[in-house]
């Protein structure tokens, strides 16, 4: 496992290593630039002082080549002159060399030249005569103690400063980092149970996108754990019906002794046992689909689901020696899940059936378009009332004297697989037959 990798060390060496990459590109470009005036500014005293010895006449010059000028300042033996005539030296400086500075030229020019292990730079030019040849010349170690002297006052200072620089930076970066330092505190001293938004005060811009992604994420969370608590309760509320009447039942066919009364009693369990494995289907069904898990959709011919589904039911509808009618006329296709689109359906059809007296008539309209697919399930039952209607979709609600047992989950599975869907659930009153009509249209594949 690797080690975390500190923020605030990330950024602290990036930054220092930016200021140092930039420190030293400052000091070369002070170095190279400060070697290149000096440089000018040196030569242009070498040059400066050509030309005051170009002025003077020969007879102003002493023949005697030991007349040696004086030195007058603490640099004048690192700058030397020559002044040659006819190829004899007649005057230089104390600390010139005996030999030529440089080679002779006809025109003024500067040149670089080692004379008994000292480099020196020389300005060279013919005199006023032309048979005279000036050579003025200057120790280049003398211009690195100058060009030294410069930095030092420039660089000194800038060294000097690198550590309160690094100082400045790294309580710079740790007041950067204090939004998270904060967040972190903040969310370690939340109670484990709390899912409530996280507020940061004076949080900056950057972290905005992250604490809205992270309140986002505690606001599924705690749609999950609502999901989970609310799954809990509605089966341990509905559960305990179903078992207290299995447990009743047994009770009776342990003690019965009529063979007959004692199988009618088993049969009712078995009756009991049933309610309680379809109670147990819708529960896990509705808690997959409040979990938030979106399933595959597909291209799903729903002419095929509703006769599959009816052929299926079609015995509850014989048994009660009614009329179940289908009309789909045109082919209708639309995106689902196979799968959940027959629990749609069997709740719907079921609950037509089941709800609707002996004799009844069911009728089921397939329609599609260039857009929708439109199903309706009408029947001549009983129907509900306004106020019932209203009703519709919430959780355990079951219409009062109905005679049907039931969960009261069959219409929050279809409205929520519906929702999955992109479909809409509308109930009301059936125009025709009398009794309940509940449309579901979908948008068709295209």
């Amino acid at each position: 496992m690797k080690h975390a990798r500190s923020l605030q060390g990330r950024l602290l060496a990036l930054l220092m290593s930016v200021v140092a990459v930039v420190w030293m590109i400052t000091a070369a470009y002070t170095w190279f630039d400060t070697r290149h005036e000096l440089d000018e500014l040196l030569d242009g005293h070498l040059a400066q002082v050509a030309a005051l010895l170009t002025t003077l006449n020969l007879d102003e010059i002493a023949e005697d080549e030991h007349a040696d000028a004086p030195s007058l300042h603490r640099y004048a033996p690192k700058v030397t002159f020559q002044v040659y005539h006819h190829g004899r030296l007649i005057s230089h400086s104390a600390n010139a060399p005996s030999q030529p500075l440089a080679s002779a030229s006809s025109a003024p020019v500067f040149q670089t030249v080692t004379l008994d292990g000292d480099t020196w730079r020389v300005f060279t030019t013919p005199g006023k005569q032309a048979d005279v040849q000036l050579f003025v010349g200057e120790q280049l170690h003398s211009r690195a103690d100058i060009l030294w002297a410069l930095l030092r006052s420039t660089l000194w200072p800038m060294g000097m400063a690198l550590p309160f620089l690094a100082l400045a930076v790294w309580w710079a970066v740790r007041q950067g980092v204090e939004p998270l330092h904060r967040l972190g505190q903040t969310l370690a001293e939340r109670p484990a149970q709390s899912l409530g938004a996280v507020n940061l005060d004076q949080a900056p811009i950057e972290m905005q996108p992250m604490l809205t992604a992270l309140n986002g994420l505690f606001g599924r969370i705690n749609e999950l754990m609502e999901s989970e608590r609310r799954f809990t309760a509605d089966a341990a509320h509905e559960l305990r019906t179903p078992i207290a009447a299995i447990r009743t039942q047994a009770q009776v066919a342990l003690g019965e002794t009529d063979d007959a009364l004692r199988r009618h009693a088993l049969q009712a369990t078995l009756e009991g046992c049933n309610r309680a494995t379809r109670l147990v289907e819708q529960l896990l069904t509705l808690s997959r689909l409040e979990s938030g898990a979106e399933p595959a959709l597909s291209p799903q011919s729903l002419n095929d689901l509703i006769q599959s589904v009816v052929s299926d039911l079609a015995h509850l509808g014989l048994a009660k020696q009614q009329d179940i009618e289908v009309q789909a006329p045109t082919p209708c296709t639309v995106l689902g899940d196979a799968t959940l689109l027959t629990v749609l359906l069997r709740n719907v059809i079921d609950n037509a059936i089941r709800y609707s007296p002996p004799a009844a008539r069911i009728l089921l309209r397939l329609q599609g378009s260039t857009d929708a697919a439109l199903l309706t399930i009408e029947d001549s039952g009983p129907g509900m009332s306004e106020a019932d209607l209203q009703r519709v979709g919430e959780r355990f609600f079951r219409v009062v004297g109905s005679g049907q047992s039931g969960s009261g989950l069959g219409w929050s599975i279809v409205q929520r697989i519906a929702q999955v869907h992109h479909a809409s659930v509308h109930v009301t009153r059936s125009p025709t037959l009398g009794g309940l009509q509940v449309s579901i249209r979908w948008p068709t594949q295209r």
